[in-house]
């Protein structure tokens, strides 16, 4: 071996020392949230059923919950949060940054997001599709029927993306008014600027309401797309990415095991062994992923668990009354699972 290999090879071997020590010395994401007391989490900016600000400037939504849910499962208190209202352009580049600790905001899971953006998604807690809304005086019944239309859309979505694979899959043509937030976009259509809004069917039924005129616009029945919509976190801390996965899983589990908000402390004393491990009387399944063993049973009396959430926010107990559908758990005819606890 020559000098020159010599030299090389023993720069190299420096240079992947002090990377493999870099990343040693990184510091962990729960070590920062619990030195800082709080969780920082990036929601959408205002939408109903999700996350969404009432006039005091409390918090409400399924996203949210599921912020509080990792609050509750760290600090024992669902309060201890910071929500970051982003826009969809701001999004990813705020949890890039280290802006955010987590992302909670309707964000669709896809291979692009998964792979080129230094980013991992933990989970779907909301199946949704894509679809378009129109006014009822407008005469059309299907998407179909569009052709030509003007169509209201948010910049820097997979909506966008879709909403022009619909129109040339189905050989129509059609102008995109585009814009950068959602309020503009839902302006834009209820002042009639464009024929039609396209976007998430969840987010459609939530727009509606903020409408001048709600019962005048309706969602047509076409879904073109495949929205698997989940909480996303940095690559590159696996601890922390268990951590915000299985607080989802909980949620989930808790539904399935018959645990609610209301009989959490009653069901301390089940003799069912799944239901021991998940509260954690069994095991030391908390402390595997860095949290106290009564992680699950502090998420649960916090926010419920996710049926309890769904119904609150988004399905016969709110105002946009979505039924489950996809989102009913794998027993109920739903997609919805979660691997078991122990």
């Amino acid at each position: 071996m020559n000098q020159t290999i010599k030299l090389g090879l023993a720069a190299a071997l420096a240079l992947a020392g002090a990377g493999h020590q870099a990343v040693a010395q990184a510091p962990k994401t729960l070590d920062a949230v619990k030195a800082r007391g709080t969780v920082n989490c990036g929601v959408n900016t205002g939408l109903a059923g999700f996350a969404q600000p009432d006039d005091k400037g409390a918090w409400t939504g399924l996203d949210v919950d599921f912020c509080r849910a990792i609050a509750a499962a760290i600090f024992n208190d669902p309060l201890k949060v910071s929500f970051k209202p982003l826009s969809a352009k701001e999004r990813f580049t705020a949890l890039q940054s280290g802006e955010i600790d987590v992302l909670a905001r309707n964000s669709t899971w896809t291979l692009s997001r998964d792979s080129s953006l230094g980013l991992s998604f933990v989970g779907i807690n909301y199946y949704d599709g894509q679809g378009f809304m129109v006014k009822k005086s407008l005469g059309v019944k299907s998407a179909k029927e569009l052709k030509g239309a003007s169509v209201c859309v948010q910049t820097g979505t997979t909506t966008e993306l879709n909403l022009a694979d619909f129109f040339r899959t189905n050989k129509l043509d059609y102008k995109p008014v585009v814009f950068e937030k959602s309020d503009e976009v839902v302006a834009a259509y209820d002042a009639n600027r464009c024929d039609a809004f396209t976007t998430d069917s969840s987010s459609l039924y939530a727009e509606r309401l903020r409408m001048k005129n709600p019962d005048e616009n309706i969602v047509l029945p076409e879904i073109i797309s495949k929205e698997p919509l989940g909480p996303v976190v940095r690559q590159g801390d696996s601890q922390w990415f268990t951590i915000v996965r299985w607080v989802f899983f909980a949620t989930l589990n808790a539904e399935d095991l018959g645990v609610t908000q209301k009989n959490a402390d009653e069901m301390l004393a089940s003799t069912n062994p799944d239901i021991k491990r998940m509260l954690g009387k069994e095991g030391d399944f908390g402390k595997g992923i860095g949290l106290d063993n009564d992680w699950v049973v502090r998420i649960v009396k916090a926010v419920g668990n996710y049926g309890e959430s769904y119904e609150r926010n988004v399905g016969s107990g709110s105002r946009l009354k979505i039924d489950r559908g996809l989102n009913k758990q794998w027993n109920q005819g739903g997609l919805q699972y979660a691997p078991p606890i122990r």
